[in-house]
């Protein structure tokens, strides 16, 4: 009996001993104090660094012990929940956390991607947190991607004319200027091994082929005969070369432009009737009142704004314009958003005067006025551009003097105005210069009739002719 004793505390010895010199075998920087021989005790590995060899003794069981390695398997997953947690904390840092990733924001709810379009800075270039880095294009509208803090612009990860969408990694940032410091003095040594003169003996073995090509005897060799060009049939036409040519993509912008005109003439049953407005009225009553109107308000007074409110007086006439048709219903608006068209560098625009109906002249002007500024400057949101009932075009301004506009869906009228030209008039019998502006409304007529479309170009007419209707709402 008491040699079984004996040989049982052997063992035991035994194999503690052969489990250190395994650990030490595999991972020499592990220390094995946590190992223990008390057949009492679970075997503990308390050093980090041998966590993820502790899992191919986990299923081992000393000879004599009954007790499993379940503490052990706890403390690696608790461990190990804190390593993936503190990693998902940094996903748009490196190792080091100087530098930051800059991503593409989101771009709203009816935009999925968008193709990258220039970039506003260089690597290299210092930036400011929040200040545009690169342009993202899309259907609607153009959105910047901005810098998230402070630092050097280190380097871009997408390429212009890239599709990316919300979350993408564009550029990388440096919170100090180190990152970049190499890639600089790269560019310099480049720059300076380009500068240097070839060497000499470059030249000198290029003088050497020479010297025997004109110590060579010259023989001359028949010429070949082109062949005469071929002559062109009378009918075929003389196209110009290809080399004159150039093929660009098309923008977001344009292609989402082209596609809702095209599917509008698809869709409506457009048909476009025309008058002519007297601008004199109008024109004195911007003569006599613009300075103090300027003073009080703070913006000048234009013709849009008179149109604007001559186009609310014709819709609350005529309803049935300010409507539209969904499917075998008529949906009716108890409001008036203008929509106004504004021509930009990169494309037609739409924004939209909320309300028009509320506003006075000097509201109406100075919305207009923040909406068309930032659709040149490319700043205008999404919503901003968003519904409408009634769409104003005014092609006056590049000197249109007369044309059918295209209903912007899903809207069922658009009014277009154009430039004023002096005619000859007949105004009491008698013939007298006037200024004059063609207008044009393009309808839906399978929802408007001709009858409501001729009234409401005509109650445009009347108003602005004489705006003093307005006041008497007559």
């Amino acid at each position: 009996m008491l040699g079984a004793l004996r040989r049982n505390a052997a063992s035991r010895g035994s194999s503690a001993s052969a489990l250190r010199k395994s650990l030490h075998a595999i991972r020499p920087g592990v220390s094995a104090s946590g190992v223990s021989s008390d057949a009492g005790k679970e075997i503990l590995l308390l050093q980090p660094r041998g966590i993820t060899h502790v899992r191919n003794f986990s299923p081992l069981v000393l000879p004599g012990c009954s007790v499993g390695l379940t503490k052990t398997r706890n403390v690696i997953s608790s461990i190990q929940s804190e390593t993936i947690m503190q990693k998902s904390c940094r996903a748009f840092s490196s190792g080091d956390g100087d530098l930051v990733d800059a991503v593409v924001p989101f771009m709203g709810e009816s935009i999925s991607d968008g193709t990258l379009a220039t970039f506003l800075k260089k690597p290299g270039d210092r930036v400011a947190a929040d200040e545009p880095i690169a342009q993202i294009e899309t259907d609607k509208v153009t959105i910047d991607v901005t810098s998230p803090q402070d630092g050097v612009l280190q380097e871009y990860v997408a390429k212009e004319g890239d599709t990316v969408e919300p979350g993408n990694r564009i550029a990388v940032i440096s919170k100090s200027a180190e990152g970049v410091a190499p890639a600089a003095s790269a560019e310099k040594k480049s720059e300076k091994a380009a500068s240097k003169p070839s060497p000499p003996t470059e030249t000198v073995k290029e003088d050497k082929p020479k010297a025997k090509v004109e110590t060579s005897p010259s023989v001359e060799k028949p010429r070949a005969l082109s062949p005469p060009p071929p002559k062109r049939t009378a009918t075929e036409p003389i196209l110009p070369p290809k080399e004159r040519e150039r093929r660009v993509p098309m923008t977001r912008l344009r292609k989402r432009v082209a596609t809702r005109l095209k599917d509008s003439q698809n869709t409506f049953a457009m048909l476009t009737t025309f008058n002519e407005v007297d601008m004199t009225n109008l024109m004195k009553l911007r003569s006599d009142y613009k300075d103090a109107f300027v003073e009080k308000h703070g913006v000048k007074l234009g013709f849009m704004s008179g149109f604007v409110k001559a186009a609310v007086s014709a819709l609350q006439h005529q309803p049935i314009v300010n409507a539209v048709i969904d499917g075998d219903d008529i949906i009716y608006r108890d409001y008036i958003d203008i929509s106004i068209a504004v021509g930009t560098p990169k494309g037609l625009v739409v924004p939209v005067v909320r309300d028009a109906d509320k506003m006075n002249f000097a509201e109406i002007e100075k919305t207009i006025n923040s909406l068309a500024k930032k659709a040149t400057d490319g700043t205008i949101s999404i919503d901003e551009m968003a519904g409408g009932s009634f769409t104003i075009s005014n092609g006056g301004v590049y000197g249109s003097l007369l044309s059918t506009p295209i209903i912007n869906p899903p809207q069922s009228a658009i009014l277009g105005m154009h430039s004023i030209v002096s005619r000859p008039m007949v105004v009491g019998g008698n013939v007298v210069p006037r200024p004059m502006m063609y207008i044009a409304l393009t309808y839906d007529h399978r929802l408007i009739d001709g009858r409501e479309a001729v009234f409401f170009l005509r109650r445009i007419k009347d108003v602005v002719e004489d705006p003093r209707r307005l006041l008497l709402d007559v």
